[in-house]
């Protein structure tokens, strides 16, 4: 059973977004249902490293859209995506660093991800990117 569910509300209306944001959902059910096997310690490496290393290319796609239809609060959005790419990195050093709670830690963060990021920041932009012909 999945934590993270696609739902409408998290969608953009922005076909290769919404396709991006869909494969952050499947990586963090990865991590969930590990947990729910007993095996997310097993798991969380790989988990986290695809997280990290998928953001930097979804984070790239969205502000370069930003960059291209000129959106206002471009600069913003960007320090909100360097400030999860942050948190994101932190939590491998830890894993790595041998902190047990670093599954729960994470689960926390990307629930909060979705919740913040997703249904907040990226909601405001996506209207003002479909009104100047993003599809």
């Amino acid at each position: 059973m999945s934590l993270f569910t696609w739902d409408d509300k998290y969608t953009l209306h922005i076909a290769e977004i919404d396709r991006q944001h869909q494969k952050l959902f499947a990586l963090f059910n990865d991590l969930y249902d590990a947990m729910q096997d007993g095996h997310g310690q097993e798991v969380i490496d790989k988990v986290l490293t695809g997280v990290v290393d998928y953001t930097v290319y979804h984070f790239d796609t969205e502000e370069k859209l930003l960059r291209q239809y000129g959106y206002q609060d471009e600069a913003a959005h960007r320090a909100e995506h360097a400030k999860l790419a942050e948190q994101a990195k932190a939590l491998v050093l830890k894993h790595r660093a041998g902190e047990a709670k670093v599954t729960l830690a994470t689960l926390k963060f990307l629930c909060d991800w979705l919740n913040n990021h997703i249904l907040g920041t990226d909601k405001k932009f996506a209207p003002f990117l479909i009104e100047r012909g993003a599809r």
